[in-house]
């Protein structure tokens, strides 16, 4: 059952979601002057020295030894390496609010994956009919992407939903974190300490960023704002909220998130979205909202159906 939040998580739980809508945003801005691997290597490369810096004053210390290092590794590669690297890629092709449209499918993947990779959190008919309705959202949305907008548009639509996808593993393999007894914050830390290993070799080979010109003010405004907002900032109120609220409160920040990168992205960059991208995201929030459960209970009580 999920927690009652107050005001103080509210707040938190909209704080979340600009910080992460307005990564879309971001991106979308540094796009105008710097290559996917570049932009995704600097966020999480300024974002991990952020969080390292960050440890000693929470009084958290970085656990070592080879295990933990190779579960810093996979979580990496699932929860930033793939999926940033997709979505700034699909970036490239689509409109920022399309791509935090499908990138609201999540918690879809999340319990397709969970239901394939677990035995504890097993497909319910609730959530089937919401699996049922956010993909028929995807669908909508997805299906008539128009050529008019880049020969790549749809590939760029199928990245952002590779990057939920990658999410989707990544919730169900860092789950041993906990059991390994490692704070959410170092976690954060070690992954992405991981990732700008990994990333940082990949962008000098294929974007070789001391050929690019340089950067304007605002784009490097921009990379700022990807890693110490929606990356740094928001890992820490991610994990706050988490510990004060629930993972099932926690998973409403997937309905805020496209609202505020609709909004920046319509006002700031003059992106524009049809009606049948709206009718996707409504498709996709029915969908979660069957998964979530919450407004269907509250439906039973009112009827004075519930046990």
């Amino acid at each position: 059952m999920a927690r009652r939040m107050g005001a103080a998580e509210w707040g938190l739980l909209v704080s979340l979601s600009i910080l992460w809508g307005g990564s879309f945003f971001f991106a979308g801005l540094a796009l105008t002057a710097l290559p996917p691997f570049t932009i995704v290597a600097l966020r999480v490369g300024i974002a991990a020295v952020v969080l390292l810096a960050l440890l000693p004053l929470i009084g958290i210390a970085m656990p070592g030894g080879r295990r933990v290092r190779l579960a810093f590794l996979g979580m990496g590669l699932l929860n930033n390496v793939l999926p940033f690297s997709l979505i700034v890629w699909g970036q490239t092709q689509i409109a920022s609010g399309l791509a935090s449209i499908l990138n609201a499918t999540t918690p879809l993947f999340g319990v397709l994956v969970a239901h394939v990779c677990t035995r504890d959190e097993r497909l319910t008919p609730p959530k089937a009919i919401g699996l049922l309705l956010g993909f028929a959202g995807v669908a909508l949305t997805v299906g008539p992407v128009s050529v008019a907008t880049g020969p790549d548009a749809p590939w760029g639509a199928l990245a952002v939903l590779g990057a939920a996808l990658s999410y989707g593993f990544a919730g169900v393999y860092g789950r041993r974190f906990a059991r390994m007894g490692i704070a959410p914050a170092a976690t954060a830390a070690g992954q992405l300490c991981a990732s700008a290993l990994v990333l940082w070799p990949v962008a000098l080979l294929v974007d070789r960023p001391w050929t690019l010109p340089p950067a304007p003010a605002p784009v490097w405004a921009a990379i700022l704002g990807l890693a110490l907002l929606s990356t740094a900032l928001a890992y820490v109120l991610f994990f706050r909220l988490l510990a004060a609220a629930g993972a099932t409160n926690l998973m409403l920040v997937t309905f805020l998130i496209p609202v505020t990168a609709i909004a920046l992205g319509t006002l700031a960059l003059g992106e524009t979205l049809d009606a049948r991208h709206l009718a996707g995201m409504a498709l996709v929030a029915a969908g979660l909202a069957a998964i979530d459960g919450r407004a269907a209970d509250a439906a039973r009580r009112r009827l004075g159906l519930s046990r």
